[in-house]
């Protein structure tokens, strides 16, 4: 088996392929630590929505993205899997039932309690919550992994030192080849940035490169098939979602402390910390047309204000300093003083400083966006020092993006009213259809990093790109790994669903070979360097 990418979904291919006794090889196009010329192989054009700089969108080293992660765990709710007649392109080929085992492996990696909490726990700890009307809106929580690096080098001995495991870093793939037929990959076209090459062959590979590098991979090995590999039907970059932020409006009266002790800070529940967010309710989504989109409430500065200090202060640590050990360290080392003093801060810092007219009591959305073909990520005509095209990303929202968001906002102002806990004064853009950022809602102004939907699941080629499993359709020995499979976005963190969907694919694999398939069995992996 080879697997490529060492992020959350390779990782847990890797660990899980060889306690089932597959021997293993792992390819990561980046070192141990973070190099800004391998990181350079990340540079992309932006031609749709603004969006954050690719080469700095993700990371491309051991452990990937999640060495700066914030740790942010949900699942994916039931709606999320199912077929919405007002959601085009939805409908996932898996259920949210059939994803139960795998989300419990996922949250056992994680190290995060079997059972998902629920907002009746923050009010069995003694933490006031709004009693809402669960038809119209829903109080939902986030877990958080604590453990800074899970994924990282050296957290990840167990593969390091396993004999069936073979480990390659600077090892960045410029092709998966197929063989004449195109019905199976005949091997790995892999160079380094020094002018390193070797050919990996395996009975079985996995992409697991990102939301984005899945596509970009998929679309840039067309030495066989000239539209790239899986992209029989026009699929492969496809229906890119992220999850947009935005500023939905503020809380205008009413009882802010109560919404800000709930919301906008973390709470500790049987020891593990959790933070509370807000949904449409399901029958408000099936009533209005609604996607399963989210908010959260906390003291901001006002739309026409100056970005805080504070802002300022983590926006640089996280977007201008150099991800490596040190930067990380740093970054991590503010982060965690900052949610102690917003611990025992909030809500009075932002209730007092709202009262003072200095701050908002401001609705944080953190948006679900529906699946849309215009959105998607392409080849430019562009290489990279490896020879290989860069990515084009095309990101386009649509009017059920902001439909969703004014269905939300307007439900929470008539159930504020109705508890008699305030009103909310919708945001103006929220009149229109396009999708309006706010440098000072967030650190992350744009979205959550999330690069999802690029070769979706399906039941048939003419839909998308994989099988339920995540095995490209007409390719027997090609599987792929991560958010880039998902149907739809919902609300939720993608890393658990990711880390899910890994243990899924990895156990299709198992059974495949006890089954006896020659496609899938005899993982012996061939490495040959070439001049």
């Amino acid at each position: 088996m080879c697997v490529v990418g060492a992020g959350a979904a390779g990782i847990t291919l890797a660990r899980k392929l060889l306690e089932s006794g597959i021997d293993v090889v792992l390819l990561e196009s980046g070192g141990i630590d973070f190099d800004p010329e391998i990181a350079a192989l990340n540079e992309g054009e932006i031609t749709g929505l603004d969006y954050y700089d690719l080469e700095n969108a993700r990371l491309r080293f051991f452990g990937g993205s999640t060495a700066i992660w914030g740790g942010r765990c949900a699942e994916l709710d039931p709606i999320d899997f199912a077929k919405r007649s007002w959601v085009e392109h939805s409908g996932w080929p898996v259920s949210w039932a059939q994803m139960q085992p795998y989300y419990r492996q996922a949250r056992e990696i994680l190290g995060l309690r079997p059972r998902h909490p629920v907002a009746s726990d923050l009010i069995a700890a003694g933490i006031a919550m709004p009693d809402f009307n669960p038809d119209r809106i829903r109080s939902l929580l986030w877990t958080f992994d604590e453990i800074h690096g899970r994924f990282s080098f050296d957290n990840c001995r167990d593969l390091r030192d396993h004999p069936r495991c073979r480990i390659v870093t600077q090892a960045t793939v410029q092709e998966v080849v197929a063989a004449p037929s195109a019905r199976t990959i005949d091997h790995l076209d892999v160079r380094s940035l020094s002018g390193n090459r070797i050919t990996v062959r395996a009975r079985h590979y996995v992409l697991a490169t990102g939301g984005i590098e899945n596509a970009r991979l998929l679309l840039a090995s067309r030495s066989i098939m000239p539209m790239g590999l899986g992209n029989g039907h026009d699929w492969v970059g496809r229906c890119f979602m992220e999850h947009p932020h935005a500023r939905g409006g503020r809380v205008i009266s009413g009882k802010t402390w109560l919404l800000l002790n709930a919301f906008a800070k973390r709470h500790r529940v049987e020891g593990q910390p959790v933070a509370a967010l807000l949904a449409p309710g399901i029958e408000l989504q099936k009533e209005q047309g609604l996607l399963n989109t989210s908010l959260t409430i906390a003291g901001r500065q006002p739309p026409h204000g100056r970005e805080s200090y504070a802002m300022r202060t983590y926006g640089r640590l996280k977007h201008e300093m150099a991800p490596d050990r040190r930067g990380r360290r740093l970054w991590m080392t503010v982060k965690k003083n900052a949610h102690r003093i917003l611990r025992y801060s909030e809500p009075a810092r932002p209730w007092v400083l709202n009262k003072m007219r200095l701050l908002d009591v401001a609705l944080l959305v953190r948006a679900e966006q529906a699946p849309n073909r215009e959105s998607r990520v392409m080849l430019s005509n562009l290489r990279d020092p490896m020879g290989v095209p860069i990515s084009r990303l095309h990101w386009r929202t649509s009017a059920i993006d902001t439909h969703s968001v004014a269905g939300l906002v307007h439900a929470l102002d008539a159930e504020l009213r109705r508890l008699n806990l305030g009103t909310v004064e919708a945001a103006p853009w929220l009149e229109g259809e396009d999708w309006q950022f706010d440098p000072l809602v967030s650190a992350h102004p744009i979205g959550g990093y999330h690069h999802m939907g690029t070769t979706r699941m399906s039941d048939s080629p003419h839909e998308g790109v994989t099988d339920s499993y995540g095995r490209v359709h007409g390719i027997e020995n090609l599987s792929i790994a991560g958010s880039s499979l998902f149907l739809t976005s919902g609300w939720a963190n993608p890393t658990l669903t990711i880390i899910a969907l890994a243990c899924r694919t990895a156990a299709a694999i198992v059974e495949g070979l006890k089954a006896g398939e020659k496609t899938r069995s005899g993982m012996v992996i061939e490495a040959e360097r070439t001049r």
